[in-house]
């Protein structure tokens, strides 16, 4: 399924929906189609509507507001794109800066993607101890930030100007 991203009422990213979810809220007018994929359209008996990759909410939706992303550690290898920050190969597990035996906690500043064989070489002791320097430095996301980099590459490089350049530059 392709995720379609959604846009409140003032064009910022809410989240990102299913297809499915996407037609929907087009089909009950709750929703108008910002960007659409140029070759693919979704057809019915009464349908014929472009594929959305991108909706904006007719009416503005109220979000409490959050500083930053949760941390998890899926979202800490989104971040990272799946990249080893000491390597630059792919990551499949996520690595403490400051060990958390050496007090580093759960946190998007203290965690980095990190690939198996370099997370084990590291092992218990800091990037400077183990003369493994981070090929990037991590950084808080923001919640829309978090939610733009959980869009698969593909969405993201498919994205409008406009919103691409909100970016973050992972």
């Amino acid at each position: 399924m392709r995720d379609t991203l959604v846009l409140n009422a003032s064009f910022e990213p809410l989240s990102t929906v299913t297809l499915n979810r996407a037609v929907v809220l087009v089909l009950q007018d709750k929703a108008v189609v910002e960007q659409s994929h140029p070759a693919l359209r979704v057809r019915a008996a009464a349908v014929d509507l472009p594929v959305p990759r991108v909706i904006r909410l007719c009416r503005y939706v109220r979000v409490p507001f959050r500083r930053q992303a949760p941390w998890s550690r899926p979202g800490v290898l989104v971040r990272d794109q799946h990249r080893c920050a000491y390597c630059g190969r792919r990551a499949t597990t996520v690595d403490h800066v400051v060990p958390k035996s050496h007090g580093g906690a759960d946190s998007w500043l203290n965690t980095v993607a990190s690939c198996a064989e370099d997370n084990h070489r590291k092992a218990d002791r800091t990037p400077e101890q183990a003369g493994m320097p981070l090929l990037h430095e991590p950084f808080v996301p923001s919640p829309a930030d978090a939610m733009l980099l959980g869009l698969r590459s593909g969405e993201r490089a498919a994205l409008p100007d406009w919103l691409a350049a909100a970016q973050p530059a992972a």
